[in-house]
């Protein structure tokens, strides 16, 4: 597991293994914002304020250790988790924070709804596949819909919340309009091809990058579900690269040309899946 700081209120955690990035965002009061502690120092007393945690690393130690990263941090204990999506291997927050409140767009509510169990088995699955043993089975507890597009409180700051569709039939991206930072969710990854939740999916997917472009340009950092942390300009070549990919999946099916750097055997079997679904 690898933490970095964005910014003073802002920690990144990458996992292990998926790459999965988890986001710890701290809400300070205004007074205090200017005078907030560097998030990497160590001891002391928390700042005031509260902390959330967008998505979640994946591996049990990694889960085990995030409470005492926060602390270290000097961040409050965190109050509420977010999903940026219903997908299994960003709903894990409730193993490190089982008090916490889970919130997630209206759309993965009903998804987590309409699927009861279909996460904790996913979970299960991976877990036999790498012979993992976690200390207590995921119980995701209350989960709060929150519309979207909206604002979420955090603190005495807001977060932005903006629907994010076609990776998933649900979802949201979170914008840190404070830190100049965009949580993109299963977007705008230079490790991963885009992929596709079914056939309608593909003109989905086109509109949430269009979605997601102004909020690229006024973000210094872009947080993918999946792999390193984008400045805005590398951002938005991938999104320009992601773009044309799908446009060319359209048209091309089987034979679109897939973005440079992501033409792997791991790369070329999701873009079967994704001609698949079309």
């Amino acid at each position: 597991m690898r933490a970095v700081a964005l910014h003073a209120d802002v920690l990144v955690v990458t996992s292990a293994v998926l790459r999965v990035n988890c986001v710890v965002v701290r809400g300070l009061a205004d007074e205090h914002g200017a005078q907030a502690a560097d998030p990497r120092a160590e001891g002391g007393a928390a700042e005031a304020g509260e902390t959330f945690v967008i998505d979640s690393p994946v591996l049990p130690d990694e889960l085990d250790a995030l409470p005492a990263l926060v602390q270290q941090a000097r961040f409050p204990a965190p109050s509420g988790l977010l999903a940026t999506h219903g997908d299994w291997d960003h709903l894990l927050g409730r193993l490190a924070f089982p008090a916490a409140a889970l919130g997630c767009a209206e759309s993965t509510a009903e998804r987590l709804r309409a699927s009861p169990g279909e996460a904790q088995r996913e979970l299960r699955s991976f877990d036999e596949g790498l012979m993992l043993e976690r200390a207590r089975p995921l119980a995701l507890g209350s989960v709060q819909a929150l519309p979207v597009p909206g604002r979420c409180a955090v603190g005495d700051r807001e977060l932005e919340l903006h629907p994010a569709e076609g990776h998933t039939r649900d979802g949201m991206a979170v914008v840190i309009d404070w830190a100049a930072v965009l949580v993109a969710g299963d977007y705008l990854s230079v490790i991963e091809l885009p992929t596709l939740s079914d056939g309608e999916g593909l003109e989905a997917y086109l509109a949430t990058l269009e979605r997601l472009r102004p909020l690229v340009e006024r973000s210094e950092h872009v947080v993918p579900g999946h792999g390193p942390v984008l400045d805005s300009a590398r951002a938005l070549a991938v999104l320009a690269e992601d773009s044309a990919y799908l446009h060319e999946l359209r048209e091309r099916g089987a034979e679109a040309e897939l973005p440079a750097g992501r033409r792997g055997a791991a790369q070329r079997r999701l873009h079967g899946e994704n001609v698949a679904a079309l």
